[in-house]
């Protein structure tokens, strides 16, 4: 059977390959998304969701990441042999909120329930995973992408115009690119974890329980309501445990627990589990033609540190809008090899920073060693790609790349992340309150007019004439002491907004009676920063076709 399809077809239906499809039926590209499980995997599994995922998440519109979510709760660890605690400690690095930074602390939401609310949001676009779909192949060619699929022992060939492979570290679709995938697999490092549910004397569902260590032999706890009033998310792990072995018998599991907690434990049953080898592996590029690679297909390492979900989700968000753009006509097809480009770079650093936590947790077996404010990926940046523009920073050839450096609120740059403020006063609108991040969504650049006043922005106004008022639009950010009188504006898409607190003036780090503009592109990352209408005419030269 032959079928043309939608243009994306999607392989995988985890939190990544969720996140690429939400992102590309926001921008209005069709989407087929396949999962070869039968059944929707259950289970906590990567379960921290860091600051920038939310602020992504955010801009997707799916609040209901950040308003279940649970905040990680304190650690407690134990006496040997005892459950007189020792000490409490964060999982997390602290850091208070600000008008910039309004997502400041690491949320929890198991994968299971994370993937029914993203399912929901694709529904409102009549767009349905498809379970026990498998690819078998595909072929490339310059007009599209021919795929054979297989569920229920019946093939069918599809033709397509791209393929997003989110189909985590065994990818079908990696293989058949024929992408290196190097790295390395640690045999010192071997766990077993899932959910569980159990009660125990003296077990404080407040508290995250640390019992033993990491080299030995050592539990962690952390409760978790999504599996039950009862319910828990272990990890087990040390030399002195057989962890295969253990992996693979429920009663085995039960055992090891009950002697590793001195109190009295009542089992009702091991919800899902999975036995766990730490591997550090990344691919040499992320795309080969129409196909593109995401998340664990395209980087898998250690879960200390919790960066890899996180990381696949920000990977399939730097793609969506690249790829919708690219699909309507609006970006030439070498738009798509700033995907790769920009991201090798993060998920190298990222895979340095976790492996150094895990280099850390082992020569000390203390778990909460080697945690700082960097976990948060609130300054990956991508001031090396070749789509930015910065007029306020001088080149500079041979300059590190540091995608991943720690957030610097006293400098940015092009590349950066874009800051968020509140308590802006939106003129002509109801309600008037907003922020910067309600502007950002995923199907549009948002230009910000820093400018006195709006004659002084109107110039620079002019130049939005050019694109598509579908795919790029402005706000003109006036400053606390401007009139708050609504001044019809050159077109009627412009929002003025007055910054009443001066929190975006000082996020941005302008002064008064400055006038710059700062172009954010759909995933929150500030693309350009430019003195007026010239800058910004090219920096679109680098994103549109003829612009």
């Amino acid at each position: 059977m032959n079928s043309v399809h939608h243009p994306v077809l999607v392989v995988g239906a985890g939190p990544v390959g969720l996140v690429a499809a939400l992102t590309l039926l926001q921008n209005g590209i069709p989407v087929r998304i396949i999962d070869k499980d039968l059944h929707h995997r259950i289970g906590q599994r990567g379960a921290g969701i860091w600051p920038r995922s939310l602020e992504l998440y955010n801009f997707l519109d799916v609040s209901e990441v950040n308003g279940l979510g649970k905040p990680a709760p304190p650690t407690r660890s134990y006496k040997p042999g005892t459950l007189e605690p020792l000490k409490d400690s964060s999982i997390a690095p602290q850091m208070e909120p600000s008008p910039a930074i309004p997502f400041h602390g690491l949320k929890l939401m198991g994968q299971q329930l994370l993937d029914v609310i993203l399912r929901r949001h694709l529904e409102k676009f009549s767009c349905y995973v498809e379970m026990g779909t498998e690819l078998r192949s595909f072929e490339q060619s310059d007009e599209g992408v021919t795929v054979i699929l297989a569920r229920n022992g019946i093939s069918e060939t599809v033709d397509t115009k791209w393929i997003i492979g989110a189909d985590g570290a065994k990818s079908v679709v990696r293989k058949e690119l024929g992408l290196t995938f190097l790295g390395s697999t640690r045999d010192d490092v071997r766990i077993v974890t899932g959910d569980i549910r159990l009660k125990g004397i003296g077990l404080d569902r407040a508290y995250w329980h640390r019992i033993g260590n990491f080299n030995e032999r050592g539990l962690l706890l952390r409760p978790t309501d999504e599996v039950g009033e009862d319910g828990w998310q272990f990890f087990l792990y040390g030399h002195e445990l057989d962890i295969p072995r253990i992996a693979q018998s429920e009663e085995l599991v039960f055992e090891t627990i009950a002697s590793l907690i001195p109190t009295e434990i009542t089992f009702t049953k091991v919800v899902w589990m999975s036995d766990f080898r730490a591997n550090i592996r990344m691919v040499n590029k992320f795309s080969e033609g129409r196909v593109f690679v995401a998340g664990d297909a395209a980087h898998v390492h250690s879960p200390i540190g919790g960066q890899g979900l996180n990381s696949g989700v920000q990977d399939a968000f730097n793609l969506g809008w690249k790829l919708a753009l690219v699909q309507k006509g609006l970006a030439d097809r070498s738009l798509l090899e700033t995907y790769s480009a920009e991201r090798l770079p993060v998920i190298s650093e990222m895979l340095g920073v976790t492996t150094s936590i895990l280099d850390k947790t082992i020569s000390s077996g203390d778990l909460s060693l080697g945690r700082s404010p960097i976990l948060y990926m609130l300054g990956i940046n991508c001031r090396f790609s070749t789509i930015v523009l910065d007029e306020f920073v001088t080149s500079v050839e041979g300059r590190p790349i540091n995608a991943y450096r720690v957030l610097d609120e006293g400098h940015l740059e092009a590349g950066d992340r874009a800051p968020d403020a509140s308590n802006m006063l939106q003129l002509g609108c109801e309600p008037d309150e907003t922020t910067l991040f309600s502007l950002y969504r995923p199907w549009y650049h948002t230009m910000l007019v820093f400018a006195p006043s709006l004659a002084d922005a109107t110039p620079i106004l002019g130049a939005l004439e050019a694109y598509n008022q579908s795919v790029v639009r402005s706000a003109v950010v006036l400053p606390s002491s401007a009139s708050v009188t609504p001044v019809a504006s050159p077109a009627d898409f412009v929002l003025q907004v007055v910054d009443r607190e001066g929190y975006a003036y000082s996020a941005y780090l302008m002064k008064a009676g400055q006038t710059k503009v700062f172009v954010v592109r759909p995933d929150g990352v500030i693309g350009a920063i430019v003195h007026g209408a010239e800058g910004v005419r090219k920096y679109f030269s680098k994103i549109f076709c003829g612009a």
